[in-house]
């Protein structure tokens, strides 16, 4: 709760002084300490830590007294007593100077406000002081502690008495008490003869008063421990009791938390790490006003001699003085808000409420935004009553720090209390006086205008908020009246728009619940008051009316122990169903922790009820209450809400205890399932404690989650020396800092159902928060830490859970995944105990498969990889394979070729990850093809070395790329390629020609290859019309359509060619620009302006070079290329590209359009055209795919992509190389089956394909000519068909060079179409003759 800030700050003396500070304590009211030397007392004011006077005692006294060795202030401050070593007591007077002050802060000129503030002098200035030692008192022993006890001092002497002297210096005719005679047992409750101490030479070493306890914590020179407490009023011999600490043999200092009761024993067998080679030893500390400082005497200073700086100053190196900032719960434990952290500190706020913007709608922004249907708002609810949204409530790791208002803080520090609403956007502070509030939406303060009515009223009791008011219950000075007020938020911060209402005693703490507000008072009373928001006049306002008082004087020994009082909805005996949720609103029961131990007093609902339709319903709130019942011990704090959500109502009807060094508590409801009558011998709630790393802060209920704060230290890293180390705290400290930080606790409680057979109530409560982004990591630590204990246990387990964790996992989908992730975060030696439990590896990757859940499958497969053989794990692999070929997992295929391969090689860890760097996405297709283009104008030595560039990067990177190239004789890979060949295979024999393109890009797989060698088989069309079909369906190209209005146009009758038909319109026609565009566009100049009106220029040109159709093509029919199949593959490659490039830039045509003179029917053409076209990524998948059906000879392919694109040029190269090549008659056969079958088709179901048909028609029945001719056996065979290719080099080089250094780049569109196509059945033949180990061709 306390949390260590930054570094600590050393103290200045301003005194020369060679002696060492040995002691040091803060006055009763935090405002002085008190420093002791052994020969000097020195007074310090706490803020700022100034030195204020200092007493040096004379030599002739020093030696008669002794040193000093211990101070102990009057509880009033007004004198202090000091022990010396020779058995003296000398009491110091403290008398102040009246209007004098040390210190007084200097403000600029024209600072309005402080000079009129009443108490300025006290509140801002160093008072002046004076000390007058008074009386001197010889024990004549030596003094070994002293202890003020209200208004008398205890001094104990090691001669094994005890005195008892008041302030004045006298004993008042009082013995002394010998300790030999006091009575010591085991318990208070033992009989009074208790045993003696027996012995001589017992003394008490340390010792300290318990106010609430009404006695002392004594430690004896021996070691043992006790506490001694007067069984009567009269403190004499004969009234003291002692009661041992047994086991504790050495002591050595004691410390009392009376709010708690507590007594802490500092025992001798405390050893340090020894990281530190010089650690801090303290020797003597205090703390400061409100826990924000503590000063600290450095015992490692006493071996140090004094040093002077350079201004001859004397320094002083023995006080550090530690910052602290400290949890709002500390001192105002009911905040209403329990869903946020908040820290105060002496001067600032850190709040975890992150952008007050993201707060004005609660849960909006968060990952559970679907709680807002659910969440059931009651009649009170104003939307103040949701939680935080998540991400506004974890957000970051950093604070949201609010500086308070130093106009506010130099008049009434301390900060005493803080609070914070509902809604996380208004934070109020009280400090000596007075109080403020901010506004984390304007970031602007509120401070009252009226400075005397601020100052005339003290806060008691703490505050807190309800809607927008703030209700704090204060003292009035001017009326010495005690008060509970409400102040509105958005009116000024007046007493005249304030309500209240005078109450009986002094009221201790405050607490809110909907709308009741609970005091607890200075009487051990408790008082309920109802709170209503009235709108009269221009401001709302807020009336109190008194409900309930319920006297707790019975049970509460000392009011100062009740730490917390807070009222819930919470009941033991609910009756609480499924049926009867309405009850959990209503104020049910007040949980009061008085000392740790939490009470919970229960409305008395045993007398008869009294329906709310029949009176009025503030009856119900008159009931009284039972006797207390204690639920928890050592409790510090206590969250609960008043939300209801009907889906998660264990985690909003239980009650969260934080039990300090025990860890957590949650008092669970439990409910019937399915509206069933519960079980009789079922209770109703079940406490369970679980251990969380943390210390909690806030409960987010519906999020499963706890919030906290933790110190972090950060080393300075320097490079001073030892001598100079004692200069700079830095090198001695780390710099402390504070974070925020989270748990989750599910799991925890989840176990804690199943331990105890609570199975039904633990799926209940899971499937309640299964929507949780983190419900899979919940189950995973659940499993996890079960593991861990049970299989690392060394002793036999009679009752083992995680048979039970795992059955209870299997319920939720999530149950393979959670599995893997445990086994894969557990070491090895672990695995057979968990797998025993949860299932055979084996059957949970078949699960996975069946499932589809392909990445958890592969996980298995490491599992399986080191429990089983090597054949085991290539089974697995090889099916896991195979689905992740089918469903298209590309990145797991990668994964899976390396693993299969890792088995083959022996390996036995897992390869690592493929690089993904050039890969493209898998939905894409082929992206990687479209962002570069080439000219055919360019040297065939560019050209082939622009192939290799392309052929880096269209082959994937990594042991999928390489696999090609080498090992490819190794087993593996046969094996893996087997695989690969029977994927293609059947795609292709399903016409998925994009899957398949896809397979081939994202795996490297030599696609062309394997379709050479596969053209006779899977390669070929059986169907035309079908694979048509197929293809515009995978596409998404359209079927072409025949508008109405060209029923009888020249396009139906065939009279429309295109560029590469025998008869040409030679108008300059939309259709013929577009198939140029589509057809002959592969020039490489920029694509602008320019471009259309070199085409426009050359139009002319254009007509005149394709009017020649196919015979100026056979012309020019060479062997251009003569490099093999790389060169093919690249050209192919690069022409598609550039053709994709040229054809998705429609826009040109819109630019120029009006320089284009079109005829209504070519309009309807061309709009024809546009509408029949597919997306532009297919365009350009479809051509790469042609191309590499191009070069791989599969010509039946060819055709049907040369149909679906309805580019007649592709037919036309198609038959130029059955022409020019020794093709096989079956291919003809087959071609010119197909091409009927679509005629067929088209004329029936299709008509939009009749023009292209048309078109064709020429080509077609040249085919048929062919296939008959090719009924008679060929009489011409080749006779040495290896020598043709090295007599047809020399002209293809020589060919290639006429072509290049004649073909201008700048060259008009029609040449560059020529070569084009010229080029591209070159090619094609080139590679085909290679492959056949043939050649016929005639050249003219």
């Amino acid at each position: 709760m306390y949390f260590l800030s930054g570094w600590p700050k050393r103290l200045l003396f301003p005194l020369e002084s060679q002696e060492q500070p040995l002691h040091i304590q803060t006055d009763p009211q935090r405002a002085f300490f008190a420093v002791l030397f052994p020969s000097q007392l020195s007074i310090w004011y706490c803020r700022p830590s100034v030195l204020i006077v200092s007493y040096k005692e004379l030599s002739k006294a020093a030696s008669q007294f002794g040193p000093y060795k211990q101070a102990e202030w009057r509880p009033n401050s007004t004198m202090i007593a000091v022990s010396t070593a020779n058995g003296y007591i000398l009491f110091f007077e403290i008398p102040s100077a009246r209007d004098k002050y040390l210190y007084e802060p200097i403000y600029p000129k024209g600072s309005p406000h402080l000079k009129g503030t009443p108490h300025y002098k006290e509140e801002q200035c160093a008072p002046s002081l004076n000390l007058e030692m008074k009386k001197v008192l010889d024990l004549q022993a030596s003094i070994t502690s002293l202890q003020s006890m209200l208004e008398d001092l205890l001094v104990a002497t090691a001669d094994g008495f005890l005195h008892l002297i008041h302030w004045d210096g006298m004993t008042n005719g009082r013995k002394a008490i010998n300790l030999c005679t006091v009575p010591f047992s085991v318990d208070l409750q033992s009989s009074r003869a208790g045993s003696l101490l027996g012995f001589e030479d017992v003394y008490i070493r340390d010792m300290e008063y318990c106010a609430t306890l009404d006695g002392f914590a004594v430690v004896f020179n021996d070691g043992r421990v006790g506490f001694i407490t007067p069984m009567s009023s009269r403190f004499t011999a004969e009234q003291l009791h002692g009661v041992w600490a047994q086991d504790v043999v050495d002591g050595t200092c004691v410390a009392v938390n009376n709010k708690y009761r507590l007594m802490a024993f500092g025992c001798a067998k405390y050893q340090s790490d020894g990281a530190k080679k010089d650690p801090l030893k303290i020797s003597s500390m205090t703390w400061g006003s409100e826990g924000y400082h503590l000063w600290v005497i450095d015992g490692n200073s006493s071996n140090m001699k004094p040093e002077r700086n350079a201004n001859n100053e004397a320094q002083q190196f023995g006080i550090l003085q530690f910052q602290f900032i400290k949890s709002a719960l500390t001192v105002n434990p009911c905040m209403s808000n329990q869903e946020q952290v908040l820290l105060q500190g002496e001067d600032r706020l850190y709040l975890n409420c992150g952008d007050a913007a993201q707060t004005q709608s609660p849960r909006n922004t968060s990952a559970h935004s679907e709680h807002n249907h659910s969440r059931e708002r009651g009649p009170f609810s104003d939307g103040s009553l949701d939680s935080q949204g998540l991400s506004t409530l974890l957000g970051h790791r950093h604070w949201h720090v609010v500086q308070i208002h130093s106009t506010y803080l130099e008049s009434n520090w301390p900060i005493r209390f803080s609070a914070i609403d509902k809604l996380g956007q208004n934070v109020a502070v009280v400090g000596k006086f007075g109080f403020a509030h901010y506004s984390l939406l304007t970031k602007k303060w509120k401070l009252f205008g009226n400075i005397t009515q601020e100052q005339t009223m003290m806060v008691t009791g703490g505050l807190a908020w309800w809607n927008d008011f703030i209700v704090l219950a204060c003292y009035n000075l001017n009326d010495h009246q005690e008060e509970l007020r409400i102040y509105l938020r958005t009116s000024n911060l007046d007493n005249a728009f304030a309500h209240i209402t005078k109450v009986q005693a002094n009221t201790l703490l405050l607490s809110v619940f909907r709308d009741i507000v609970i005091l607890f008072r200075a009487d051990c009373s408790i008082c309920l008051y109802s709170i209503e928001r009235r709108s009269d006049g221009l401001n709302p306002t807020a009336s109190i009316q008194i409900l309930q008082e319920v006297s707790m004087s019975r049970y509460i020994p000392h009011p100062f122990l009740v730490v917390s009082v807070t009222l819930t909805s919470v009941r033991t005996e609910t009756g609480i169903t499924l049926k009867m949720p309405q009850q959990a609103c209503e104020a049910e029961s007040i949980m009061l922790n008085l000392a740790g131990q939490l009470i919970m007093l229960q409305r008395d609902r045993s007398g008869p009820q009294i329906r709310d339709k029949d009176n009025n319903p503030n009856q119900r709130k008159h009931l009284p209450f039972c006797a207390p019942v204690v639920l928890a011990q050592s409790v510090e704090n206590v969250w609960t809400t008043c939300r209801i959500n009907k889906q998660k109502r264990h985690l909003l009807e239980a009650l969260w205890l934080s039990c300090g060094g025990a860890g957590m508590k949650v008092w669970l409801p439990l409910f019937p399932r399915d509206h069933r009558k519960p079980h009789s011998f079922l209770s109703r709630r079940i406490m369970l404690p679980f251990h969380i790393n943390i210390y909690p802060l806030a409960v987010l209920f519906e999020d499963a989650l706890v919030l906290g704060a933790v110190n972090d230290t950060v080393l300075y890293d320097c490079l001073y020396t030892q001598s100079s180390a004692r200069e700079h705290l830095e090198v001695l400290f780390p710099f402390s800092i504070v974070e925020r930080t989270s748990q989750i606790y599910l799991h925890h409680i989840l176990r804690q159902l199943l331990v105890r057979n609570l199975g039904e109530q633990a799926l209940l409560l899971a499937h309640s928060c299964a929507t949780l982004p983190y419900f899979p990591h919940v189950l995973e630590l659940m499993l996890h830490e079960v593991l861990e204990e049970e299989a690392t246990s060394r002793e036999p387990i009679p009752d083992p859970l995680l048979p039970t964790v795992a059955k209870f996992i299997t319920e939720f989908p999530l149950f393979l995944q959670t599995v893997v992730h445990c086994a894969r975060k557990t070491e090895y030696a672990l695995w057979n105990y968990l797998f025993a439990a949860v299932g055979n590896p084996k059957d949970l990757f078949e699960e996975c498969l069946m499932a589809q859940d392909l990445d958890t499958a592969a996980s298995y497969l490491i599992i399986l990889q080191n429990m089983e053989v090597p054949a085991v794990s290539r089974q697995h692999a090889t099916l896991l394979f195979n689905t992740a070929l089918e469903q298209g997992k590309w990145d797991l295929c990668r994964h899976m070729i390396r693993f299969l391969k890792a088995i083959g090689s022996g390996e036995t860890e897992t390869p690592p990850a493929t690089p993904t760097t050039q890969e493209p996405s898998s939905s894409g297709g082929f992206e990687f093809f479209r962002h570069r283009s080439i000219s055919l104008s360019q040297s065939a030595e560019n050209l082939h070395s622009k192939f290799n560039l392309t052929k880096t990067l269209s082959m994937p990177s990594g042991p999928s790329g390489k696999r090609w190239s080498k090992d490819s004789d190794c087993a593996e890979n046969m094996y893996i390629d087997m695989m690969l060949w029977r994927h293609a295979r059947r795609l292709l024999e399903e016409i998925k020609l994009k899957d398949l393109g896809c397979f081939a890009a994202q795996l490297g797989f030599e696609l062309i290859g394997w379709l050479c060698k596969e053209r006779a088989r899977a390669a070929r069309v059986e169907d035309f019309v079908c694979a048509l079909k197929k293809l515009h369906k995978d596409f998404l190209w359209p079927f072409p359509v025949i508008p109405a209005s060209s029923i009888n146009s020249p396009f139906k009758n065939g009279k429309y060619k295109t560029a590469v038909g025998e008869q040409l319109l030679k108008s300059q026609s939309a259709d013929t620009f577009v198939n140029m565009e589509m057809d002959t566009g592969v020039s490489n100049t920029p694509r602008s302006r320019s471009w259309l009106g070199t085409i426009s220029s050359s139009q002319r040109e254009i007509d005149t070079v394709s009017s020649h159709g196919p015979h100026m093509q056979d012309a020019f029919l060479s062997p251009l290329l003569s490099k093999g199949d790389e060169c093919s593959i690249g050209s192919a490659t690069d022409l598609t590209e550039t053709s994709s490039m040229v054809d998705g830039d429609w826009t040109m045509v819109d630019e120029n359009f009006s320089s284009l003179s079109l005829s209504q029917s070519e309009l309807e053409q061309l709009s024809l055209e546009l509408a029949s076209k597919g997306p532009h990524k297919s365009q350009v998948q479809l051509r790469y795919l042609l191309h590499i059906f191009m070069e791989a000879g599969c010509l039946d392919w060819c055709v049907v992509i040369g149909l679906i694109l309805r580019e007649s040029s592709v037919i036309n190269q198609v038959f130029s190389i059955m022409q020019s090549s020794d093709t096989d008659g079956e291919v003809y056969q087959n071609i010119k089956t197909g091409l009927d079958a679509v005629d067929k088709w088209a004329s029936t179901d299709c008509p939009g394909y009749k023009p292209f048909l048309t078109i064709i028609k020429p080509q077609i029945q040249k085919l048929n000519e062919i296939v008959e001719e090719q009924v008679q056996p060929e009489a011409f065979q080749p006779v040495n068909p290896s020598k043709v290719p090295e007599q047809v080099n020399p002209r293809a080089e020589e060919s290639r060079n006429s072509s290049s250094h004649g073909t201008n780049p700048q060259s008009d569109a029609g040449s560059s179409s020529a070569s084009r196509h010229e080029e591209d059945k070159a090619k094609t033949e080139d590679e085909d003759s290679f492959q056949e180990s043939s050649y016929d061709c005639v050249v003219s």
